[in-house]
Parts: C-alpha cells; structure tokens; sequence
C-alpha cells in the first residue's frame, strides 16, 4: 500500500513537470502577478498579530508583549460598536437593494436598443463617471448640495422652500452617499451584464418571437433566466463586500455632525490606526470586519449552491 502511495505521487510529481514545462511561457507570464500578491497581500499578513498584542514603535511587533483578545473585547464594549456595525449593515444593505438592480436594467435596457450608434453612446456615457477620481466626485457633490451656490438648493430657494446643508444632516447622508455610487458605478457594473446577455442563444429569442411572446415576456423568460447564473455570482460578492463599505467616499463626505449615520467600520479604522495611533486597536477592529465578511461569503456561497446549484467554489 505504501509503495502504491509512493509511485502514484511519483507519477504526479512527473505529470506537474510535464505540464509546467509544456506551459512554461504561460507560467512566466503569471508569474509577476503571483510574486505582487505575495508581498503586497500575502506577506502584509504577518502584521496581524499586532490585533494580539500590546504593540509599540519602539519594540517592533516580534518584542511587543502578547494581550489575547483585549483589543477586541474593548471594541465590542466600546460604545462605537454598535453605531459603525449598524451603519456599515445599512449603508451596505441600501447598496443592494438599490445600486445591485441597477446595471441589471441597464443593462436589458441597453441590449433592447436597436440603433447601434445611439446604444454605444449610452454605454459610453454611462461608464465614463466610473473613470472620474472619486476625489473629484465628492467635491462635485459637495458643491452641488451647498446651502449658498448649490444648484439643488438655489432650486428649493426658487421654489419658495428653506435651504438645506444636506452634508450636515443625519438623515440624509446614507441617500446621498448611495446616490452618489449609483451615479458613478452603474454604466461601468453593467458590462459584465451585457456581455453575459450577448452570450445567450439569439434562436431562443426567435423561437419566442414565433410563439407570440412579446418584449416583457423574452426579458422575464429568456433574458434574465439566461443571465441568473451571473447575477448569483455577482451578489455572493456583492455580499461578501457588505463589510468593506467605500470609506474613502465616506471620509470626504462625512463630518462629525453625520458620524451618527455615516461612521462605519472602515473608518473608524482609519481615525483609531492613522489619527489616534493606535495601530494595534485598529488592526483588531480591521482583522473582526474581515471576519464577519469571510462568513458573510461563504454563507452566501453555500446558501446559493444549495438553492441554485451556482457559487463560486
């Protein structure tokens, strides 16, 4: 049994030299990306265990003394925890339900245009604010939203209504920061949909069109069905990424006054780490959100192979 075991991984051994020597180009060609991960996300990873100790600048992580799971226990009795997790679950959840459907419309919509020249000038139009600095667009949007020049408010003023200094308001931060993603990522998030439409068999639409069924009814019927295998492996991300809300849009949009609704885990994470120094604490806070986000994906993942036989792994 144990010389079996030795000649089959012998023959493994033998048929992974064979095949890497048969694909020897293709592996120099992956091999820039493979050693760019290694050390811009693999080996960052050492650092973690900073989240288990009591960590200083001037002992370096190997001398710094060891403290369990302090900085976690703190984080989960701190009186933050409950704002920045519930605001990074509803910022994320408005991202769903609102920004996820929206280049699925687009882009049915854009496959049901016919002129070829006016379908790639809504494709282009549409993905060109993906390529805008998202520095750019928060100052876009600040200006836009000013109580004294901003054209909605100089509208409201019109209209006979107050000014409002909507970045200053709770209530109104979580709209306007969705707003904003769904402006700048719905063209550009579209494409994968699009070309997942392009794959279906157009004999199908010809045969539906034969058997009298109207637009509604090949978009219901072939078009999303066609399509549903993508969108599964687009929300599984898409849930993944429930943790991971887009904090640098946040930093330039919030302000103390919109902490209430605006401060999420990222960047409570970004003032603990680079304001307050406490690189430690921050990293536990960090290393906590990727957990949950781990479990949030495989959750999803098993979830959907069971209901739909479709997941990532």
């Amino acid at each position: 049994m144990k010389q079996k075991t030795q000649r089959n991984k012998r023959s493994w051994l033998s048929q992974l030299v064979k095949d890497v020597k048969r694909d020897k180009f293709l592996y120099l060609l992956l091999l820039p990306f493979v050693i760019w991960f290694i050390f811009f996300k693999y080996r960052p990873m050492w650092g973690l265990q900073i989240a288990f100790k009591d960590f200083s600048l001037f002992k370096g992580i190997a001398a710094s003394d060891w403290i369990g799971l302090e900085h976690f226990k703190e984080f989960l009795g701190s009186q933050y925890f409950g704002r920045v997790f519930r605001n990074t679950i509803m910022i994320s959840l408005y991202s769903i339900l609102i920004c996820f459907p929206a280049p699925i419309i687009l882009a049915i919509l854009i496959n049901e245009v016919k002129h070829l020249r006016f379908k790639k000038a809504v494709q282009t139009l549409t993905n060109l604010p993906h390529f805008i600095s998202i520095v750019v667009v928060a100052s876009i949007l600040t200006t836009f939203l000013s109580p004294s020049s901003g054209m909605v408010n100089i509208f409201l003023d019109k209209l006979g209504f107050d000014k409002i200094y909507f970045l200053t308001k709770p209530e109104y931060f979580r709209g306007i920061f969705t707003g904003m993603n769904l402006w700048k990522d719905t063209g550009y998030s579209s494409i994968v949909y699009i070309t997942a439409i392009a794959g279906i068999d157009q004999t199908m639409y010809e045969a539906a069109k034969i058997d009298g069924a109207n637009k509604w009814q090949q978009i219901t019927r072939i078009t999303i069905p066609g399509i549903l295998p993508t969108i599964i492996i687009m929300l599984i991300m898409k849930i993944g990424n429930i943790m991971t809300v887009g904090y640098e849009a946040i930093i330039l949009l919030y302000q103390p006054a919109t902490y209430e609704t605006a401060d999420v885990i990222s960047t409570y994470v970004y003032r603990s780490g680079l304001l307050d120094g406490r690189y430690d604490y921050a990293t536990a806070v960090g290393l906590f959100n990727g957990i949950i986000a781990l479990i949030l994906v495989v959750s999803a993942n098993t979830l959907s192979k069971r209901m739909t036989e479709t997941s990532l792994w």
